[in-house]
């Protein structure tokens, strides 16, 4: 049997949407219309049916596939996307029928994370979740490696070319996950050090395009790629958080989450979500525009399950408020005066400040802010406040001693005092909102 050879190019995009035992959604319908853009893709038709089940052998059946050759054909198109999981023998059997290429939503979505990826850590994520993909999708061998072939010069190595490329994936995956084990080896001694010093982290999740990059940079006064479209980001950025209080916090942006996010990039993307998942807080940036908003709040909770993140304390933050007629920002409280909603506008910054507030009540109880004094033969409890990044700022007085600007928990703070027996002759005093914590 003929086997049909890819073409490399083309990125004009028939469509094809299948609803099951429902009429297709506007809303799917066209987040599957971004994703494709977002991919490059150049959208030229759109197929849509509705099936009580996928047919085993084409997904959706020899009629439906016909009509798609003849929508194909009609606007030149070089490419079909699938907004669903093929197998590998459906993808291979439409790619026969149909003479081209064919893209499921998986291989989708892992064509705009390889797209989108800029760090060492992100391209690694990326190429094992494509290289896991492909290992399924390996069909076929070259006969003149094949160990059946018999006669001088016509031996192979003794093993079909499919044999071999699962081989050399496997060794890719193996040396990939090695990597990746480093990087999340470093990864966690930061986490480590943050414990340690007790400096807690808040990590923004959310529907991918709710704003969360935006929200990250209006806070930290940052310049993270934020832009209208799907997985705009993806690498984890940390930045620092100074709340009105002066608590300091680590702000962490995430990868957004999607419908039907791929196991893959779950997997792969794992070591990056344990941000999330050891966070104090997290922070769930909703679109509150969006016509979608229910299915997507359902969608990111259904993934921090997923990462074993869904028992940390959450705050959902109702994003794009500016687009909505007669919504202010405010704040929304539970029962017991606990906060559990804010409403504001990441791209106007309207809102910013009862979202700070709310944060300082949330994670700054347990903080200590001010200046402490130290005299010069305090040297090793200066260490360890630099060592465990609690200083913000440092002078020298008059008399010699040093004035040390600091943010940590109070357990901390009381803890190093009684370790440097630090605490004999404490006194403060008022100097505008911090207080100098003389402890010579």
């Amino acid at each position: 049997m003929e086997l049909f050879e890819r073409p490399s190019g083309g990125e004009r995009a028939v469509l094809v949407h299948v609803a099951f035992e429902s009429r297709p959604e506007e809303g799917e319908i066209a987040e599957f219309s971004e994703l494709a853009k977002s991919a490059g893709a150049e959208p030229v038709a759109l197929v849509t049916a509705s099936r009580s089940q996928p047919d085993p052998r084409t997904f959706v059946g020899s009629g439906k596939l016909d009509e798609i050759r003849e929508i194909l054909e009609a606007n030149a198109g070089e490419l079909v996307i699938f907004d669903h999981e093929l197998s590998p023998g459906q993808e291979r059997n439409i790619e026969r029928a149909l003479s081209c290429r064919v893209l499921d939503r998986t291989g989708l979505i892992l064509d705009i994370f390889a797209q989108r990826a800029q760090s060492h850590e992100g391209k690694l994520q990326v190429e094992l979740a494509q290289l896991r993909h492909l290992s399924t999708r390996l069909v076929r061998g070259w006969t003149h490696l094949e160990r059946q072939k018999g006669g001088i010069g016509l031996r192979g190595p003794g093993e079909t070319q499919l044999e071999t490329d699962r081989r050399l994936i496997g060794h890719r995956i193996a040396r990939i996950r090695k990597r990746l084990g480093k990087v999340d080896a470093r990864r966690e001694l930061g986490r480590k050090a943050r414990r340690r010093a007790e400096v807690p982290t808040i990590s923004l999740v959310g529907y991918t395009n709710a704003g969360k990059s935006t929200l990250f940079n209006r806070l930290t006064e940052s310049q993270v790629y934020a832009k209208d479209q799907l997985f705009a980001t993806l690498d984890p950025t940390l930045r620092q958080l100074v709340l009105p209080g002066n608590t300091s916090v680590v702000l962490a942006d995430t990868v957004g989450f999607i419908s039907r996010l791929p196991h893959e990039l779950v997997a792969a993307f794992r070591s990056t979500l344990q941000e999330s998942i050891d966070a104090a807080l997290l922070l769930h940036v909703i679109d509150a525009s969006s016509p979608e908003m229910a299915g997507q709040v359902a969608e990111v909770r259904a993934v921090l399950e997923e990462i074993g993140a869904d028992e940390v304390p959450l705050l959902e933050i109702y994003n794009k408020i500016d687009q909505l007629d007669g919504v202010e920002p405010h704040v929304e409280r539970d029962g017991e005066g606990r906060p559990v909603r804010v409403w504001l506008s990441a791209m106007q910054g309207s809102g910013l400040d009862l979202l700070q507030e709310v944060l300082e009540e949330l994670v700054g109880a347990d903080q200590v802010s001010g200046r402490l004094v130290l005299s010069p033969g305090q040297g090793a409890l200066r260490a360890a406040l630099y060592r465990e990044g609690h200083v913000e700022e440092e002078g020298c007085r008059d008399d010699g001693s040093l004035e040390l600007h600091v943010t940590l928990s109070r357990k901390r703070y009381e803890q190093l005092m009684k370790e440097f027996d630090a605490l004999k002759s404490l006194r403060s005093e008022s100097s505008g909102q911090c207080k100098v914590l003389d402890l010579r």
